[in-house]
């Protein structure tokens, strides 16, 4: 269902493209520097999510507005408390009197608290905010396939943990020679409704939809986190356990190795044990750790890795 790739080298700022099967767009996951990004990705980007906005994960904004500017749609950027500004100035310091109005359109979504996130418009040339409101919801981003929730975590500064959910999906298995019809569709919604006395008709035959349930199989959807910079304390723990349990995939920051524990604690980041013993605890099969202090050679990152791995066993 999804599918994700980490755009920036290990010597990068990080950025990690998703893309989703059967889907016209792809998502972004933060703006580091990226080369591996390109201009045909940042114009299929329907959506980007900032974590928050230290320069590593916000440097390469402008490179991507460069690349989207023109495709006349609407793109949506979320982020923490702040973003709306600092979207909005980062966008006004440059000059836009050959940009025509409906050149692109950002709906800019900042993160307040749990469920609860606000919204303004900007739009070329002026771009000033407009249509502002404020949204109660615990989902900040939601297409026909999938929603985008959140957590907010301490970075000594709001950072915004992203789950990408993918829907369930409720299939018929058609036994004892039963052909597909327009009562499948029937079917699904009466399931869908706990609607058990609708009457479905099959071939002439007439059912009570209870009686049909038991072809009815539920498609759990797909779950993919991105868990970035964040205090390997409690409290943030407790948070990530709570949305994050249970995930498909997780990836999720690992900028220290163990021996540097007390430069991981100074800054306000995770380091590779502590970060693989969470994914633990959340029972993640296939966590992936990312985004490494650039101080870092190749070997060091493959001392990391261990270091994590070796965590979650």
């Amino acid at each position: 269902m999804f599918n994700a790739e980490i755009k920036s080298a290990p010597d990068e700022d990080i950025c990690i493209l998703i893309k989703v099967d059967n889907h016209p767009f792809s998502y972004i996951i933060d703006c580091g520097e990226a080369k591996n990004l390109s201009v045909k990705e940042c114009m299929n980007t329907n959506a980007i999510f900032i974590s928050h906005t230290h320069i590593d994960h916000f440097v390469n904004f402008d490179t991507i507005l460069r690349h989207q500017i023109g495709i006349q749609r609407k793109v949506v950027i979320t982020g923490p408390i702040g973003i709306i500004d600092q979207v909005q100035n980062r966008i006004k310091s440059y000059c836009w009197n050959l940009i025509d109005k409906d050149a692109i359109t950002y709906e800019i979504r900042e993160i307040l608290k749990d469920g609860e996130y606000k919204s303004a418009i900007l739009r070329p040339p002026i771009w000033g905010k407009e249509e502002e409101k404020v949204v109660k919801s615990s989902v900040v981003f939601e297409e026909k396939q999938f929603v985008v929730e959140y957590e907010i975590l301490d970075h000594k500064t709001d950072t915004i943990a992203y789950l990408f959910k993918a829907h369930d999906k409720t299939k018929i298995q058609l036994s004892d020679g039963l052909k597909g019809g327009k009562w499948v569709r029937e079917l699904k919604d009466a399931y869908e409704t706990t609607d058990e006395e609708m009457r479905i008709e099959i071939e002439g035959k007439i059912y009570k939809s209870k009686e049909l349930f038991h072809l009815i199989h539920v498609e759990k959807g797909k779950k993919l986190g991105v868990i970035l910079d964040h205090t390997a304390n409690e409290e943030n723990h407790s948070k990530i356990k709570r949305t994050f349990s249970g995930c498909d995939e997780v990836y999720i920051e690992c900028f220290y190795k163990d021996e540097d524990k007390e430069f991981a604690e100074k800054n306000y980041h995770s380091y590779a044990s502590k970060s693989g013993k969470i994914m633990k605890a959340c029972d993640i099969e296939n966590a992936i750790p990312v985004h490494f202090s650039r101080k870092y050679e190749e070997q060091d990152i493959l001392e990391l890795v261990e270091q994590f791995n070796k965590a979650r066993k």
